[in-house]
């Protein structure tokens, strides 16, 4: 049976033996204009330097010799070349060509070794052994690639001459024979080891060129696949956000129904169901918008207990109930970050220490080393065995839960450190003991104190429970609000009507302009716009939001509400500075967003739009 996935021996493949002869074919053709002419030269040379030495009756066989020979080398200048152009199926008839050439130019060579051989003076025929020695080694070097070029030339040169000194006989010419001889058979020797070293090393050659090819494809696929990835999160966020933010809206509306009855705890259930879904769409949209570089980073010095103070305050209820304890130590220590993501980043430390710890507790604390703080958080829990320590900062990778318990979450928390460690600069260094528990340490840059700024004011923007308890009493007399999905538009109309908010709910952006063309939009203006992000028939809520504006007035806000996770919409939207919340959303989050943009009322223009009224 044969086994495709077997490596294959490089010798043995025809493609890459062609490929390699081309290579042989277009070294020696390189130098092949410098070769003839030298043995033209070489020859005449010969012919100047044995003739007057010649008996009188052999000169008249040295012009005839000559003439054969400037034919012979004038065909082999003139004849056809190999060029790149040539087909690579044709390349091992041109080295069968070349080698018949050399070997024609070297049989040219042996009636001057026998002329010269004639001549009676020993210090002609030392010296003229020697000369064509030489010559007949640098000539083979010049032709290694071609193992028959080689021999093509050097055995009838060579065996010439060894045939001639053995027939002139004495000892001085055996002797000269003899080392010819040797001569010979050690650069025939040294041509195929060269030959052979030659081959080797282009066949690495072009199997590393094949091993780059196949990486920047399988780099490109793997750029492919995570594309892929990120459109696949964004549309699969954005699907299951639309029903689960009408869940959200109408479970809040029913637990307001039904407040002071029992059936109240059974709405409170639903709401925690769906809080826990939205946290998890919430992290793989992390993933997404990191992936695709649409969170900014707003560095400032700031007082790092800001932080440590949120943190505990977030996660000491968590701690207690599993019975953990947890101690965050404040420092003093000022650093250099962006305060939003740093919380990002040891909030999830912190939280997957606690899911990972059964007993003892957590430490987070902070010291100061040069330059640098090194943030950490210490658990008792179960421990990174040291094969694993590579893998946890890998998507949806859980340790000791082959079961996918959803208690834990999906296993992005890690990774989302991993990103925002790269965004950050902040390195994150992990040691462990199975068993024993887990240190991990964030290095962040030091920087010096400046004006002290009231903790509790950083503290609001910080505590995820603060942002819940704390509503501004100010909300909006009436909002136009444009969602093209029934279900959601219905549950946001009876969760704003509860709070004495006018609402007019469209479905398109032609009938919102049919809205504010009706008399009753002078009378009664609206004090804010509130608009999905993806409508019906491929409508852009950004777009739509910023024409209605435009049409408005820029005083008054705009809040997208969306399930979008697309990298590029998302973009699109922070670059025009429009406020965005993230489906499912509570109903808490919505009205303390649509409070704080009714307070604000900004006349700060976000872009120029020239819109058509489709009304």
């Amino acid at each position: 049976m044969n086994d495709d996935g077997a490596p294959k021996d490089p010798s043995t493949d025809p493609v890459l033996q062609m490929r390699v002869l081309r290579e042989h074919v277009a070294s020696v053709y390189a130098s092949h204009t410098m070769a003839i002419s030298a043995h033209f030269a070489w020859s005449v040379a010969i012919v100047l330097f044995g003739y007057p030495r010649v008996e009188p009756a052999l000169q008249v066989w040295v012009l005839p010799w000559l003439a054969l020979l400037t034919a012979v080398d004038a065909y082999a200048l003139l004849a056809p070349r190999w060029t790149p152009d040539v087909p690579l199926a044709d390349t091992p008839r041109w080295a069968h060509r070349y080698t018949v050439l050399v070997t024609l130019v070297s049989v040219t060579n042996v009636p001057a070794i026998f002329l010269l051989m004639v001549v009676n003076d020993p210090v002609v025929t030392s010296v003229a052994t020697v000369v064509i020695m030489g010559s007949w080694t640098r000539v083979a070097q010049a032709r290694w690639p071609i193992r028959a070029a080689v021999l093509g030339y050097g055995l009838p040169t060579m065996s010439g001459l060894i045939i001639a000194l053995a027939w002139r006989g004495g000892d001085l010419h055996w002797l000269l024979a003899a080392f010819c001889t040797v001569n010979l058979v050690l650069t025939l020797r040294t041509g195929v080891q060269q030959n052979k070293r030659l081959t080797k090393s282009l066949i690495l050659q072009f199997e590393n060129e094949f091993l780059a090819n196949r990486l920047k494809e399988q780099i490109e696929a793997t750029r492919r696949a995570s594309e892929e990835k990120t459109r696949f999160l964004a549309a699969a966020s954005h699907d299951l956000r639309q029903p689960m933010h009408a869940i959200a809206l109408f479970g809040a509306v029913t637990e307001q129904a039904l407040s002071g009855q029992p059936e109240k705890k059974n709405a409170q259930h639903l709401l925690r169901s769906v809080d826990a879904l939205g946290s998890s769409l919430d992290a793989m949209l992390d993933v997404s918008r990191l992936d695709a570089g649409t969170m900014s980073v707003e560095s400032k010095a700031f007082e790092l207990d800001v932080i440590l103070l949120a943190l505990d305050r977030t996660f000491s209820p968590q701690a207690e109930q599993k019975g953990l304890a947890l101690r965050v130590r404040t420092s003093g220590l000022w650093v250099r970050s962006d305060a939003h993501l740093l919380h990002r980043m040891l909030s999830n430390l912190i939280d997957n220490a606690l899911k990972y710890t059964r007993r003892g507790g957590v430490i987070v604390r902070a010291r100061a080393l040069g330059d640098t703080v090194r943030v950490e958080v210490r658990d008792t829990g179960i421990g990174i065995a040291p094969d694993q320590l590579g893998q946890i900062f890998e998507e949806f990778y859980q340790i000791n839960n082959p079961g996918r318990d959803r208690a834990r979450g999906l296993g992005l928390g890690l990774s989302i450190v991993k990103r925002l460690s790269h965004l950050l600069r902040h390195p994150v260094l992990v040691d462990s003991r199975p068993n024993r528990g887990t240190r991990l340490r964030v290095m962040v840059q030091k920087a010096e104190a400046v004006v002290t700024l009231p903790v509790d004011l950083l503290l609001k923007d910080l505590s995820p429970s603060m942002r819940q308890a704390s509503i501004a009493p100010h909300l909006p007399e009436r909002i136009l609000l444009i969602e093209d999905e029934a279900e959601i538009r219905a549950a946001m109309i009876e969760l704003l009507h509860g709070h004495s908010i006018d609402v007019v709910a469209v479905a398109s952006k032609t009938e919102a302009f049919e809205v504010l063309s009706r008399s009753e939009a002078a009378s009664r203006p609206f004090s804010m716009l509130l608009c999905d992000f993806r409508l019906a028939d491929g409508e852009d809520g950004l777009e739509v939001g910023l024409c209605l504006r435009e049409r408005l007035g820029p005083a008054v806000p705009l809040l997208l509400v969306t399930g979008e996770t697309a990298p590029e919409r998302l973009r699109r939207a922070r670059v025009a500075g429009v406020p965005m919340l993230f489906k499912p959303v509570s109903a808490a989050a919505l009205l303390k967003a649509i409070a704080e943009l009714t307070t604000r009322r900004t006349s700060r223009r976000y872009g120029t739009h020239t819109c058509e009224n489709s009304a």
